[in-house]
């Protein structure tokens, strides 16, 4: 096993080594160069030279790109035009509002999106098959920010239920060690500052959730019908085994390989793909800052992250193939 995620994390060098390469051929392939995209209006012949004279943009290319990844693998990503403040001291600001944002889309998502579709795979061609199939192409077609807004209005802006904005109520005089609001009210023992962090997130996980949730639906629901249809589930039932056995052991679980895979690839859709959400609902997540970020033309924020949430996502996929052997002991990693 240590072998295994030893030979993953190594992919990543090639991985992330043709991603920064892709990003350095974006940024210098703008209209104009990196220097006139980064000044905009503001881009008179004297500011263009000063520029190209303090990012090193007259170089020759491929000393600006050993240049710049010589700084990133030093842990340099440099400062944003936005803040001032150093690339990666914003991302471990923000990092953690989207993980939990995710974290919370991804509970609602599998948390009804399984139960769900073995729920209408075990009605097939029933109404009730007919209608979380309805559901789920609803799901996955109704925009993401459009969602959102509905969700804002209704719940908090007309009904009053929920929080329409932030992670949490500014009055709360909370802790905050991981910047994880909901866990660090857990460990301090400030549960009314968790439970409020909780009831800022509802809103927010359910828009950011309701396509993963779509999706697993399906995925769940074709899965199921496959095994439950396989010759070792008919000679299981004609053996006599117990509905609940056969439910669990021989259906259920030989039908989350391919729902764990598309779990997994949601999770990291989740992680960079939250920008919608966090600008619908002000939540101060890496989404919301890469939004500004592209309107600014904050090009270190924008390449820093995203070699960061490529990290996150390669990660994630090391877990969902390590979880393969945990699920179905047939499947060995190797």
């Amino acid at each position: 096993m240590l072998r295994t995620i030893g030979r993953r994390l190594l992919l990543l060098i090639p991985t992330l080594f043709g991603l920064s390469i892709l990003l350095f051929a974006w940024v210098r392939a703008l209209p104009g160069g990196p220097a006139v995209a980064l000044l905009g209006e503001r881009a008179t012949p004297e500011a263009v030279e000063r520029i190209n004279e303090l990012y090193g943009f007259n170089e020759p290319l491929y000393v600006q790109y050993f240049t710049w990844l010589g700084r990133l693998l030093t842990g340099d990503f440099g400062s944003s035009i936005q803040t001032g403040r150093p690339v990666l001291e914003e991302f471990v600001r923000r990092f953690p509002a989207t993980l939990e944002l995710s974290i919370a889309a991804l509970i609602v998502a599998v948390g009804i999106g399984i139960p769900l579709g073995y729920w209408a795979a075990r009605r097939h061609g029933k109404i009730w098959d007919h209608t979380a199939v309805v559901l789920s192409l609803i799901g996955i077609t109704i925009p993401v920010f459009f969602l959102a807004f509905i969700l804002k209005y209704v719940f908090a802006v007309q009904l009053g239920w929920l929080p329409s904005d932030g992670r949490q109520n500014p009055r709360i005089d909370a802790t905050h060690y991981t910047n994880l609001y909901v866990f660090d009210g857990l460990i301090t023992g400030e549960f009314d500052a968790s439970w409020d962090a909780i009831l800022h997130l509802i809103l927010p996980a359910i828009a950011l959730g309701t396509i993963p949730l779509a999706i697993i639906v399906r995925i769940t629901r074709a899965s199921v019908l496959e095994v439950q249809n396989a010759d070792y589930v008919r000679t299981g039932r004609a053996k006599g085994i117990g509905t609940g056995t056969l439910r669990n052991r021989f259906i259920l679980r030989n039908a989350m390989l391919p729902v764990i895979t598309t779990v997994g690839l949601q999770a990291g859709l989740l992680i960079s793909g939250a920008v919608l959400t966090e600008t619908v609902f002000a939540f101060p997540g890496i989404g919301q800052f890469l939004a500004r970020a592209i309107f600014t033309r904050d090009f270190p924020v924008l390449q820093g992250f995203i070699i960061f949430i490529a990290i996150a996502y390669a990660l994630i996929n090391l877990l969902v193939d390590l979880s393969y052997s945990v699920i179905d002991p047939r499947v060995r990693v190797q």
